[in-house]
């Protein structure tokens, strides 16, 4: 059976593609897929739809440049919509926007989301996480992070570094709110760089997990005794 006969069709021959960025887990936009279209995706490796509006193909980004490199395909269970994750260059949205839903509506009780429990303690990582795609995304003029991101890597690369003496200074001299401040700057420019070099948070979460309970490496256990 080809991908093709797996794809519940609706009446139009067409299915819901949703598309999120690979890295930050954010939702950029929902477009719609035909039979073509799905094939020249998974053949090509970048995203190309339906337009309902012009009844053509489109390949996403091949007039503005803001491209989506496929790094993975799937369909639900119900096999009638897709979830395309990408590797986003620039905006995903046509206003500029590094996602199609920035409009948000008020939801009574939302806010107690935010308030940080033993279950979602590391929320923010992911919120900083995908402040920093859409700051990548978008280069909003005066942000910090543009400028990070207009200088590149050996700019982003050399804050690591002050960022984490300062932090072994704060803690050789004992001072905890300062290590606190400092380790808050260092956290913040390492996701910089992790965006910078497109390396998922949960690629960086999933080698610690990975570790978790293993026996120390040889390499390891060489060094350890070299120490001692």
């Amino acid at each position: 059976m080809t991908l093709s006969d797996r794809i519940k069709w609706s009446e139009d021959g067409l299915v819901p593609a949703i598309v999120q960025d690979a890295q930050s887990k954010e939702v950029l936009m929902l477009a719609y897929m035909n039979k073509e279209s799905l094939k020249l995706s998974a053949e090509s490796g970048v995203t190309w739809f339906w337009s309902r509006s012009r009844n053509e193909l489109w390949n996403k980004g091949a007039t503005s440049g803001h491209t989506q490199q496929i790094r993975s395909m799937s369909y639900d269970c119900d096999a009638d919509t897709l979830l395309v994750r990408v590797d986003q260059k620039g905006p995903a949205c046509h206003t500029g926007s590094y996602s199609c839903f920035f409009n948000e509506i008020e939801v009574a009780g939302a806010e107690a989301v935010s308030v940080a429990t033993s279950e979602n303690r590391f929320a923010i990582l992911g919120e900083l996480e995908s402040v920093i795609a859409q700051r990548y995304a978008e280069r909003p003029e005066g942000a910090y992070t543009t400028y990070l991101f207009e200088k590149g890597l050996d700019k982003i690369l050399k804050k690591v570094g002050e960022e984490a003496t300062e932090a072994i200074i704060a803690a050789k001299n004992g001072d905890n709110d300062e290590l606190r401040s400092e380790a808050s700057d260092l956290l913040f420019h390492l996701l910089v760089l992790l965006r910078e070099r497109g390396l998922p948070l949960d690629d960086v979460m999933a080698e610690l997990q990975s570790r978790h309970g293993k026996p120390a490496t040889n390499n390891a256990m060489r060094r350890e005794q070299a120490e001692k």
